[in-house]
């Protein structure tokens, strides 16, 4: 995939609700990148990562400036492995050409069959032939612009369009990237349609789920690029555009390498990713945040691969950033390793996953949740060793952190909540004795000592051995020494 980012403000203007970044900003990112440094290129797939774990500043920020991560990583000493292999892209390159093969009829043919069956379908030839527009133009900026009159032109001719890799912008922080999807395809009714290709199998109708969301993650974006584009082909064309939030999803079939599509709904996607990108345009904020003279610039040597800078000030730049770090950042971050190892030395739970953080909730720390689930702990209400029968504390305005409480990304808790010193559940506002993560702790830590006294059989001496008495399924085994007493 063909990515391109400008750090240049967007010529026609933000979409709506959006702010471009004042020049004061755009220099601020400058001066983190590093002086001369040009900004990374971002893709769909970074973007549909960002959208995976919202609560990240340290991404978000990293991202927002363009900042290369893999080469960050690599000079802090965790380099990753993560990226597509070649031999995916080999195959999927053979595949999408395939798929595409003869002016892309097969293609047109899963479109209508799995998303919209009433209409005609398309003529070999004549006027009712599928449209194929030459999309070529010099740079990504005359690319998208010649991507949007094809739309525009398209949907007023009213038949089937088929626009082989367009090139769409995409605003993030004031700066555009350009994204390239597999295919769009314009109904003739007028509606748009993302199509994505990928070359992971579908076995007995199934697909593995979490590529599956991968790529509903990633076809989110570009319905987000589609979306500035359809208002203005609806302002010059006179109809009603709309782009489809059902995107088509083609993989090879079984162990084949022939095509088979399904429809996959993204309302969901679409909403994560809308509010993400628009928390990235308040990047200045989190820049504002750092100390003063805070930058990534890795100082690179002649050769342009070397970095000179120390480990140690790029550390503590990239501490300076908070981060919300997850098991399943593994698969999508350059710097997924660095985060992990400092998440382990703090004993941050996070590192445990995003659904143990969440049924913890105002527990950070996994020595927080050790103290917690000791009954003689802080708060407890009777001697050392005494069960907490009490029954769980109702949860009131600001108690939120519940056992049962939503994991979802408006829930302070869930996985998408952020990290932040405002943060309710924050490191800075420790859970008392009446929290329901900890009553649970407690109550699971007594059941445990329950279970335990009721399975011990008391010593006879105090200081003898301990004898495993006999059980229904068999005789007791004797201890070593308890022959020789």
């Amino acid at each position: 995939m063909n990515v391109f980012r400008d750090s240049r403000a967007v010529a026609a203007g933000p979409p709506v609700g959006q702010a471009l970044p004042s020049s004061s900003l755009r220099q601020r990112l400058s001066e983190l990148r590093g002086p001369g440094v040009r900004p990374r290129s971002l893709d769909a797939r970074a973007l549909a990562a960002l959208a995976a774990n919202p609560g990240c500043r340290r991404r978000a920020l990293l991202d927002g400036a363009g900042v290369d991560k893999g080469a960050l990583a690599g000079a802090l000493g965790s380099p990753t492995g993560y990226g597509q292999s070649q031999f995916a892209f080999v195959r999927g390159n053979a595949f999408e050409a395939r798929v595409k093969a003869d002016g892309g009829a097969e293609l047109l043919r899963l479109v209508r069959e799995r998303l919209d069956p009433g209409s005609p379908p398309p003529e070999p030839e004549g006027p009712g032939a599928v449209a194929t527009p030459d999309l070529s133009a010099a740079g990504p900026e005359g690319r998208a612009a010649r991507t949007a009159l094809a739309l525009r032109e398209a949907t007023a001719a009213g038949g089937w369009t088929l626009l082989d890799h367009p090139m769409l912008a995409v605003d993030v922080a004031g700066s555009p990237a350009y994204v390239e999807p597999d295919a769009v395809v314009v109904h003739p009714d007028g509606s748009w349609t993302v199509v994505e290709i990928k070359s992971f199998p579908v076995i007995d109708g199934s697909a593995d789920a979490a590529k599956v969301g991968a790529a509903a993650r990633q076809a989110a974006v570009y319905v987000l690029a589609l979306e500035p584009v359809a208002a203005h082909a609806a302002a010059h064309t006179g109809r009603a555009v709309r782009v489809r939030d059902r995107v088509l999803l083609v993989c090879p079939k079984d162990f084949s390498n022939l095509p088979t599509a399904a429809p996959v709904d993204i309302r969901k996607q679409l909403a994560t990713t809308r509010r993400q990108l628009a928390r990235l345009t308040r990047v200045e904020e989190i820049a504002a945040a750092l100390p003063e003279g805070t930058t990534f610039d890795l100082r690179l040597a002649d050769d342009g691969k070397t970095p000179t800078r120390p480990a140690q000030e790029l550390a503590a730049a990239v501490g300076a950033v908070g981060a919300a770090y997850a098991p399943e950042c593994l698969a999508a971050c350059e710097l997924a390793f660095h985060c992990r190892k400092h998440a382990r030395q703090e004993g941050a739970v996070e590192a445990l996953g995003r659904g143990v953080r969440g049924e913890l909730g105002g527990l950070r720390t996994i020595e927080e949740v050790l103290a917690a689930a000791r009954p003689e702990g802080p708060g407890s209400d009777g001697p050392p060793g005494t069960p907490c029968e009490g029954p769980r504390a109702e949860a009131g305005p600001g108690d939120t952190a519940g056992s049962d409480a939503p994991t979802g990304p408006d829930d302070p808790t869930g996985p998408d909540a952020p990290t932040g010193p405002d943060d309710p559940t924050g490191p800075d506002a420790p859970a008392g004795p009446d929290d329901p993560a900890v009553l649970a702790l407690r109550r699971a830590a007594a059941l445990r000592a329950e279970a335990l006294a009721a399975a011990a059989v008391p010593r006879t001496p105090a200081d003898g051995p301990y004898v495993p008495r006999a059980t229904a399924e068999g005789p007791a085994v004797p201890h070593p020494r308890a022959e020789e007493a």
